[in-house]
């Protein structure tokens, strides 16, 4: 597996309360999990760094070869919800932290399978056959109002309530956790990321990129265009392929 990554502060925000981390593990199985926080001058940051921390902590710890795909689910929902108790325990005795949360997207890559695990609004994206494929569904009132028929697709990308999201780890002592399954081709590739990309660069300039750069190059040239059509947010874009 090949795996690239990067995050950037963005041309607006005064620090990068987004955060990731990705490796491999035993049988050239890749991992990654990307959150992007939210609450406060330091909650965001405090609940996206933990959360990395103990979801990657526990798929190093968990994953054994050869697991089936229903362990795999269950490995992602353990782990994140370890992180949502831990994230919503401090929110609850640190008054700085009260109301801070994060989303998180996570994968692991086995046996030409990506299994990935979100809540919110960060997102899973397909690359393949000269297409781009979202993996994951936005937990957000957008999404909700699209899904009613209230407002179309198109509505939505410039809607005033686009960053309002309905699930966040850390904000509530449960969560409900989404899971999905993406079987990987030989040439496609796994990108996981945070809204302060996918609300800047549309999917004819994602491709584009994708398809006209080195792989190495990707992580970078994505975020170099995000902060080039405004980078009002924080951006981080981590890529996987076989």
């Amino acid at each position: 597996m090949r795996i690239v990554a990067k995050t950037d502060i963005g041309m607006k925000r005064s620090s990068n309360q987004d955060s990731y981390a990705a490796g491999e593990l035993p049988d050239g199985v890749a991992w990654a999990v990307v959150c992007d926080g939210m609450g406060g001058a330091a909650g965001g940051n405090v609940a996206s760094s933990n959360a990395v921390k103990i979801i990657s902590e526990r798929i190093t710890a968990a994953y054994r070869p050869k697991m089936s795909p229903n362990s795999i689910k269950n490995m992602l929902i353990s782990a994140i919800t370890a992180a949502n108790i831990s994230v919503f325990d401090m929110s609850r005795t640190n008054a700085e932290l009260d109301g801070m949360g994060t989303t998180v997207v996570c994968s692991v890559v086995t046996n030409g399978v990506a299994h990935i695990a979100h809540a919110g609004d960060s997102r899973a994206y397909a690359i393949s056959n000269d297409k781009v494929y979202q993996l994951t569904k936005d937990h957000s009132v957008v999404q909700e109002l699209v899904e009613r028929g209230q407002i179309t697709e198109n509505e939505a990308k410039n809607h005033p309530r686009k960053n309002i999201i309905t699930r966040a780890l850390g904000v509530d002592s449960e969560l409900k956790i989404d899971y999905c399954e993406y079987d990987m081709n030989e040439n496609d590739i796994l990108v996981l990321c945070t809204d302060g990309f996918t609300n800047f660069v549309d999917d004819e300039q994602f491709l584009n990129i994708v398809e006209n750069n080195s792989y190495y190059e990707i992580a970078d040239k994505l975020v170099t265009a995000a902060n080039d059509n405004g980078g009002a947010d924080n951006i981080t874009v981590v890529a996987l392929s076989y």
